[in-house]
């Protein structure tokens, strides 16, 4: 009994620590984000701030045009999401359900894909997309965006596409309906859980690539997120805006932490599809 309940503590300490270091980092950032200027700089920090100011808000909306680059963000993150989620959800259900010869070489290719670093085809990926006058467009980002993001969209999906009673779409085949019909009417709303999960991972990670976004928007007014929060400049070129830095990072964080807090259900049954059998 005693061993059950020491077990019980350690693992209960264990949650707590890796929650501090999960969370630390946004509380700091709120806690400098709503400091004074001259309090962030205070040779004994402390964990809770003396006075309390929301310029840093202010300023980052007034000083500089940061609602273009939410608007910018929004834009590229959403469309590249509906499109991962449409492609994927095509691609996974005629991996998971349809017979044909290569299966296991299609997906192996898929996920040989996604191991490819960024920075390998920056150079050439820079070239096409200027050849064909993409550079400092939407699209010359939501392309390559999708294509980065299919690989885990098509394996999360087909996976929980295994998942899925089969004798659910063959009732709908007796019927009389398409598997374009079947997969619309019953099969995506049963696989609403990945879907989120795939849907939000991917947005996440349109939303914060940086490498990219830096490489193919050259215009200030065109800047996503990622990319106006690290050209922040102070008043002259030796200052570093750190309040409004601060105060930047939890305007664009916490939204997504709370998206995925809200989620996180249909997130952990989304990614867990398939794990025990298929």
């Amino acid at each position: 009994m005693s061993r059950s309940i020491t077990q019980r503590i350690l693992l209960y300490i264990a949650v707590l620590l890796i929650l501090i270091w999960c969370v630390f980092p946004l509380y700091w950032a709120f806690i400098s984000s709503i400091k004074p200027d001259r309090d962030l700089f205070e040779k004994n920090p402390s964990l809770f701030p003396k006075r309390i100011t929301f310029e840093n808000y202010v300023k980052v909306f007034k000083e500089r045009p940061f609602h273009i680059n939410i608007k910018n963000s929004i834009i590229v993150a959403g469309i590249t999401t509906v499109l991962a989620l449409v492609v994927g959800s095509l691609a996974g259900y005629a991996i998971a359900r349809l017979k044909f010869k290569g299966k296991v070489i299609v997906m192996s290719l898929i996920l040989a894909v996604s191991m490819f670093p960024q920075v390998s085809i920056l150079g050439s990926l820079f070239l096409i997309l200027r050849g064909l006058k993409l550079i400092n467009t939407y699209t010359g980002l939501i392309i390559p965006y999708t294509a980065m993001n299919l690989p885990l969209t098509v394996w999360v999906l087909q996976s929980f596409f295994r998942e899925l009673p089969k004798e659910v779409e063959e009732s709908a085949f007796i019927d009389g309906a398409s598997k374009l019909r079947t997969l619309w009417s019953i099969v995506l709303p049963m696989s609403a859980p990945g879907l989120v999960a795939t849907g939000l991972l991917t947005f996440i990670a349109a939303w914060n690539e940086f490498l990219f976004a830096l490489t193919f928007m050259q215009k200030p007014s065109l800047y996503t997120v990622p990319v106006a929060v690290a050209l922040f400049k102070g008043a002259s070129q030796y200052e570093i805006p750190w309040g409004q830095l601060m105060a930047a990072a939890v305007i664009v964080t916490l939204p997504l932490v709370i998206l995925v807090l809200v989620f996180q259900n249909r997130i952990i049954a989304g990614l867990s599809a398939g794990a025990v059998k298929g």
